[in-house]
């Protein structure tokens, strides 16, 4: 393979990679986030405890953690093609990812808010502050540099993912590596694409790191 074809693969598995880790992790979060603190907040230490929900809630998103990425998109494959019209390719990959992620997001979340002094929450109890202000202005914020480094290892195992799915047709780096690297035996390809998947990574959690450390304003 020249290296202009070459170039022209990468950028476009690259491109494909992309969009299904952010579009990906912001979906996860749109719908983990709120679960994650439905979990907190409805917790038997919770602030507004319903033992049922916590219990038939937290019963389903470990279900559903409990089965491997590919496993569970490959079972998804037939609804997914019902809904978007493909079960292969980046579409069907990001709706597959955020399924598989969102209860993921939903236990960071969880573990995150875990961190949060229960005196700071009994304080804005104390003063007269409601439920939804307590997770809005304390839970939320107080627990921002850990949800922030948790957004950032979640966008790493989602980058994980979008390249596992590569060996049913996902797109992306995942997919170059394996068509190309692997069933049409040129292992320099298969090396290129592990050097750009660890140098993406690395830029992910550096960033996540230093952004957690410029929002920690925690209140004290």
């Amino acid at each position: 393979m020249d290296t202009g074809t070459l170039v022209s693969l990468l950028g476009e598995g690259l491109l494909q990679t992309l969009y299904m880790t952010v579009l990906g992790t912001l979906m996860s979060y749109v719908i983990g986030l709120p679960i994650g603190v439905s979990l907190i907040v409805t917790g038997p230490n919770g602030i507004r405890p319903v033992a049922i929900y916590n219990k038939v809630m937290g019963f389903i998103v470990n279900v559903i953690r409990s089965v491997p990425f590919l496993i569970l998109m490959i079972a998804l494959m037939p609804y997914i093609r019902k809904v978007i019209g493909t079960g292969i390719g980046t579409s069907a990959t990001t709706a597959a990812l955020v399924v598989a992620a969102a209860p993921f997001v939903a236990r960071l979340v969880e573990q995150s808010l875990l961190e949060v002094d229960p005196g700071v929450i009994e304080a804005a109890q104390a003063m007269g502050a409601g439920n939804f202000q307590i997770i809005r202005k304390v839970l939320l914020l107080e627990a921002r540099p850990s949800l922030l480094n948790g957004a950032a290892v979640a966008t790493i195992n989602i980058l994980g993912y979008s390249a596992m799915a590569g060996i049913v047709g996902g797109g992306g780096l995942g997919d170059l590596a394996i068509r190309y690297g692997l069933y049409r035996f040129q292992p320099s390809i298969m090396w290129i694409t592990i050097i750009v998947l660890v140098i993406l990574v690395q830029i992910l959690q550096e960033a996540g790191i230093r952004l957690a450390a410029r929002m920690d304003n925690r209140i004290n």
